[in-house]
């Protein structure tokens, strides 16, 4: 049976090819797509730039959208410079920044270094901090020497529990697997997992407060309320996005809320679900 999510991901990335550019010695992944204001898109660890295909197709009109794949080398801090260059290679002066997980990480400590650079603050999905993580699986494996059939199984074997319990998200679980299976090549999937294990501390937000987003999902497995609830004391937004339900990838399980959310919060015509009013709005 065709997976339609896979079928779709498929098209796009064959219509937008990543480009590829080395940066402060790491080679990265880019799409750049449409004119506008820019949107820097920062994938999790189990996601390529094109894994936010939804919503970069429903904005390239309004928008320029620059959506990245991570190296095969660096950190945390290397790559918040590396985005940087990359911004100056295109041209473009401020962005707004979002990262889901992962890149919610990185996108807060680009803000935290580049606030000037920084149009608007997306903290999506993501943590508040690295502190302790290595003890947790699998960041407490040897991350370098344990086998890649391993590491893989991991994730199989948290994707798989999600599927039994959210049927409904099967097709985004198969998408997801192949993203584990090998679109990810190992190093880079070793790299991601490394950048979070031995992640610096984020510096001091000091960006105004007006420009400062969370986004968070209610039913998300993998940043339990409490850190979620810490995400937002760090962060201190002007607007606390809550999706009731979409897991930990409400970007790709629910695309017109996450697409008119972004259009609500980069003030453009909001062409999908109302978000409505206040600090705190939840769909």
């Amino acid at each position: 049976m065709t997976n339609p999510l896979i079928s779709a991901r498929d098209a796009f990335a064959a219509a937008n090819p990543e480009q590829r550019i080395t940066l402060n010695g790491n080679e990265w992944g880019y799409i750049d797509a449409g004119e506008g204001p820019a949107l820097v898109l920062i994938p999790g660890t189990l996601g390529r730039g094109d894994i936010f295909w939804q919503q970069i197709e429903a904005l390239r009109g309004r928008l320029r959208i620059v959506a990245v794949t991570y190296p095969q080398t660096g950190g945390v801090a290397e790559w918040s410079d590396d985005l940087a260059a990359l911004m100056d290679h295109l041209g473009i002066a401020r962005a707004s920044v979002l990262g889901s997980s992962l890149g919610g990480y990185l996108a807060q400590f680009f803000a935290a270094t580049y606030p000037e650079r920084t149009e608007l603050l997306f903290a999506a999905n993501t943590l508040h901090s690295a502190t302790g993580l290595s003890e947790r699986p699998p960041y407490s494996s040897d991350l370098d020497a344990a086998p890649i059939e391993e590491l893989r199984a991991g994730f199989g074997r948290g994707l798989g529990v999600w599927a039994e319990t959210h049927p409904d998200q099967g097709d985004l679980v198969e998408l997801l697997m192949q993203e584990v299976g090998g679109r990810i090549p190992e190093p880079e999937l070793r790299m991601r997992l490394k950048a979070l294990k031995f992640a610096p501390e984020l510096p001091l937000l000091e960006l105004p407060a007006d420009r400062r987003i969370t986004v968070e999902g209610g039913d998300d497995p993998l940043i339990p309320e409490e850190m979620r609830a810490a995400v937002r004391a760090l962060v201190q937004p002007s607007v606390a996005y809550r999706y009731a339900w979409g897991g930990h990838f409400p970007y790709a399980v629910r695309p017109a809320e996450y697409t008119a959310m972004l259009e609500q919060a980069l003030g453009l015509d909001v062409t999908g679900p109302d978000w409505g009013t206040g600090g705190e709005r939840e769909l």
